[in-house]
């Protein structure tokens, strides 16, 4: 993409005897007659890209002058709700991300979908070779490591071998990718967790490149598909996770369309008090940002509180923006910043680099700096923040510590609560069950409640020395005072970076969190992403057999239905120093504050009190955190263990597919595709395959977690000659897309309004009301020749950014979701994969409309004239010959999407696109 630089903004900027060339935004606002001292940070991050890519056709000049305006004198948006992304501006600009970022769950498709655009290239006449990343793209192998065993010396290496074994396919393949595609580099797995990766080595916070002869400077910018990429945003770095596919396209050189954010204010204040940390503040500003409605927009944190915080503890409030349902949660560069740079062992010359063009530029933050102009403001004074948890759903649902035990009993009865099938409720399970269970050569009783696992995972909290050390003095005070983890709880310690292991050694703790059974199992996201394992056979058997409802408590950040262990139903988020609390105390119906956690040694009662660390004890071991850490552990990222150097790697620059392979599979996208796409067409006689309610997530939609014998792709697997250990997970098999369309909206605790009594992934086929798996259904609908639909309530795939939530409805014959309002990330995906977003009018929802999803419908108004938010007709006949009309919204919201749907999703566009370039092979 070459600049036009219609501002004549282009300056050099000059660093120890270097010079650079850079888009200055004082220049900018000179020529254009602009004010951007005021603006957010973000936005100025925003405004430079686009005055660097400015090529009069995805970026243009009026782009740039709508987005320099200030935020509170831009006019609302024509959708005008506040549900849903929908309330993004009306401009459109084009973010083109310097590099990308993937984990291997959501990486492996991705390289799949390349491999196969390479042989259709192929197939076509065009040149394969064309096929390539053209921005930097890095894959950390992190999401594929499952905790088998724990609570054992040799955890790591056992569990790593069967991470080997399970999926030694998939990793060959990624070897191969490495070697066939320019522009791409694989983390091996045993490494660290991607956003980790990226906090500590990959982000640059300024880049700089060659362009035209001259050396560029410009800031880092990114997208990832894992929806925690925002977990940059606490360096300084404008990124934000995206789909597999909206990723691809980045790879392949398209600008991310959007419309432009509003910005929401979050003003901190005041400073952490004395037992309170970064996790309990993120889950304060969880609750308050979801309260406030900030889906689709950016929050930038500022405010003098930010000083006292460093960048692990940002990072960990950048890390759940998705939770809060923002695009980022950014804070701007400042001395802090520097300050980690420097400890992270970057380069001296990058470090004054950063300084020097962030100054240049505006975007350093210092103590004199005025605060931004934002659409919205909300505060927060951190000195208020007080110890809590999240559960036992949502990441919102912030719980106090004090009112853990009683909210704990509260939501009880919820759980034990199921539907009849006269549609009724009946507590089927007593609120006093206790079951008798002997393992580990101990015998317990087991009740509702009981904590049966507790993990310190995810990249939410693990990058955080204050809070990983702080779990480890508790539990040296722990031991000291004669304390153990109830039996029945399985522990777990999955670190982001090998560096959290070389710091909890040089601070003398790990040898008390080993004691308390919080061995290493694996760097990687384990048990936030659903690779918890199996709980141990007497426990597992127990719970099923007695329906008991039993918790999780980890130190993640998404405990949705279903997600953390299918055993397991209440999930609560913490800190790691409660995590390993709640592994001592052993059960959720307990009062940390007035019930001692146990009974130590000398026969006394221990309370929690007398085992947490104070912040001056937490911030000494802290400074023990050295630079020379973060240089050993980097220097080898790239090398691999001897497993991994002795993979196979085929070479080539088409892959060869193993027919027989159930792990990696050509997908059908291209199959039948020509040089010239097919004109859309209306949508006439389709079905209803589901009707979800509000806040149905994509954990809800795509595959994920352990792979039932029983369910659609278990029987796949079986008849393909996979036993039953040897499924592995949904996440791991990602690159086959018959396993994953068998399990799209299998989540076992879906609710499919047209099969009532039932949870699952369960539906009933019409005309003749025949109850079936959703998959099977699709099976005979697509047999018939019937189009399908999906009905939705509000926030419609809320949760991470998968791509399979959207390529598996397509893949089941879906053409078109109408809902109440979407999450940005699934709407866009949706759109990616040629599926129509429609969305209810202001006040209507199938409710109000009296739909039931018996219905027979036909959408009118696709194939005539189709633009951003045009309203189309829908039609419904009911069983007695009853016909309803109303309009729905079409939610593609830029002409790019517009573009993208017509050539049947984003992947067939982009391949024409380069066909059209291609001289051949």
């Amino acid at each position: 993409m070459s600049s036009r630089d219609s501002f004549s903004c282009r300056k050099t900027l000059t660093v120890d005897g270097e010079s650079y060339e850079i888009f200055s935004l004082q220049a900018f606002a000179q020529k254009a007659g602009a004010d951007l001292s005021r603006l957010p940070f973000s936005m100025k991050i925003m405004l430079e890209n686009l005055l660097r890519n400015e090529d009069g056709r995805f970026v243009t000049k009026e782009q740039i002058l709508a987005l320099a305006a200030s935020p509170v004198l831009r006019p609302p948006s024509p959708l005008g709700r506040g549900t849903s992304e929908a309330r993004g501006e009306a401009t459109e600009i084009a973010f083109t991300p310097a590099r990308v970022l993937m984990q291997d769950f959501t990486g492996v498709p991705a390289i799949v979908d390349l491999a196969a655009m390479r042989d259709a290239m192929n197939k076509l006449g065009g040149n394969p070779d064309k096929i390539n990343p053209l921005v930097p793209v890095d894959l950390v192998i992190d999401h594929s490591v499952q905790v088998d065993q724990f609570a054992s010396d040799t955890a790591f290496a056992f569990n790593t071998d069967i991470e080997y074994q399970r999926n030694r396919e998939r990793y060959a393949f990624l070897r191969w990718g490495q070697k066939a595609f320019q522009n791409f580099r694989v983390v091996p797995p045993g490494t660290g967790i991607c956003h980790q990766v990226n906090l500590e080595y990959l982000a640059g916070v300024v880049l700089t490149r060659s362009v035209g002869g001259k050396n560029q400077a410009f800031p880092d910018t990114l997208v990832g598909t894992d929806s925690h990429t925002t977990m940059i945003n606490g360096l300084g770095v404008v990124g934000w996770g995206v789909g597999g596919i909206e990723a691809e396209a980045a790879m392949l050189g398209q600008p991310s369309s959007m419309l432009i954010p509003e910005v929401t204010g979050f003003k901190l204040t005041g400073q952490l008090k004395e037992g309170a940390t970064a996790t309990d503040a993120v889950l304060t500003a969880t609750e308050m940002l979801r309260r406030k409605g900030v889906v689709g927009k950016f929050v930038e944190y500022y405010g003098p509180g930010l000083a006292g915080l460093s960048v692990a503890d940002r990072a960990t409030m950048a890390n759940m923006a998705p939770e809060y349902g923002a695009t980022i949660g950014f804070f701007p560069v400042d001395a802090q910043t520097l300050k980690y740079l420097e400890l992270t062992n970057r380069p001296p010359k990058l470090v004054r680099l950063v300084e020097a063009y962030m100054k240049e530029q505006g975007l350093y933050r210092a103590e004199q700096t005025a605060d931004p102009e934002f659409s919205d403001t909300l505060s927060l004074d951190l000195a208020t923040v007080e110890s809590c948890m999240a559960g036992p759903k949502r990441p919102q649902d912030r719980v106090p510590l004090k009112q853990l035990k009683a909210s704990w009993k509260a939501s009880l009865p919820s759980f034990l609560e199921k539907k009849t099938k006269g549609g009724g409720t009946a507590t089927l399970v007593s609120h006093d069950v206790k079951v008798r269970v002997s393992a580990q050569n101990k015998t317990f009783e087991l009740t509702h409640g009981a904590v049966v696992i507790a993990a310190i995972t995810s990249c939410t909290n693990t990058s955080n020395p204050s809070v990983m050390i702080g779990a480890g003095l508790l539990a040296k005070k722990a031991v000291e005072k004669g304390l153990a983890r109830k039996p029945w709880v399985k522990t777990s310690l999955a670190p982001g970076s090998k560096v959290v292991m070389d710091y909890l050694e040089a601070t003398g703790v790990l040898p008390y969190l080993n004691t308390l059974g919080f061995n290493l199992v694996g760097y990687g996201c384990t048990t936030c992403i659903g690779n918890s394992g199996p709980l141990p056979e007497a426990i597992g058997q127990a719970v099923k057999e007695n329906d008991l409802v039993v918790a999780a408590v980890l130190s993640g950040n998404r405990n949705f239905e279903g997600r953390i262990n299918s055993q397991v139903k209440a999930n609560y988020l913490a800190s790691p120093p409660l995590v390993v609390a709640y592994a001592l105390a052993g059960h959720m119906d307990f009062d940390p504050y007035s019930e001692p956690i146990g009974t130590g040694k000398d026969g006394k009662p221990v309370f929690l009190k007398d085992i947490w660390p104070t912040a001056q004890e937490v911030q000494e071991a802290v400074r023990k955190v050295g630079r020379e850490m973060f240089a050993k552990e980097y220097s080898i990222i790239f090398d691999g263990d001897d497993r991994w150097k002795a993979l196979p790697s085929p070479v080539g620059q088409i892959f060869s597919w193993d027919a027989a392979s159930t792990y990696v599979k050509n997908p059908p996208y291209f199959d039948g595709m020509g040089l010239k796409p097919i004109a859309i067409k209306d949508i006439t006689g389709a079905r209803v395959l589901a009707v979800l309610g509000d806040s149905v997530t994509t954990d809800h939609i795509s595959p994920a977690g352990s792979i039932p014998r029983d369910s659609p792709a278990g029987k796949y697997l079986l008849e393909h000659g996979v036993e039953q250990k040897d499924f592995n997970s949904y996440g791991a098999r990602r690159g086959n897309d018959e396993v994953m369309v068998r399990g799209t909206f299998g989540n076992i605790r879906l609710k499919n309004q047209l099969a009532p009594g039932t949870e699952g992934g369960y539906t009933v086929h019409w005309p003749e009301k025949s109850a079936s798996t959703i998959y099977e259904a699709s099976v005979r609908y697509r047999k018939e020749g019937v189009p399908l639909i999906i009905f939705a309530g509000k926030e419609y795939g809320s949760g991470s950014s998968r791509d399979w939530a959207a390529k598996g409805p397509m893949l089941l014959g879906v053409r078109a979701v109408i809902a109440e309002s979407y999450e940005r990330i699934h709407r866009s995906n949706l759109v990616g994969m040629g599926v129509l977003p429609l969305q209810f009018k202001a006040g209507e929802n199938r409710q109000t409309l009296g739909l039931t999803g018996e219905e027979v419908f036909t959408i009118e108004g696709i194939s005539r004239d189709l633009k951003p938010k045009k309203e189309i007709e829908v039609k419904s006949q009911d069983v007695s010959g009853k016909t309803r009309i109303f309009n729905a919204l079409v939610r593609i919201d830029t002409p790019e999407e517009i573009e993208y749907y017509s050539n049947g999703g984003i992947l067939p566009f982009v391949l024409r696109q380069l066909l059209s370039k291609s001289s051949g092979k």
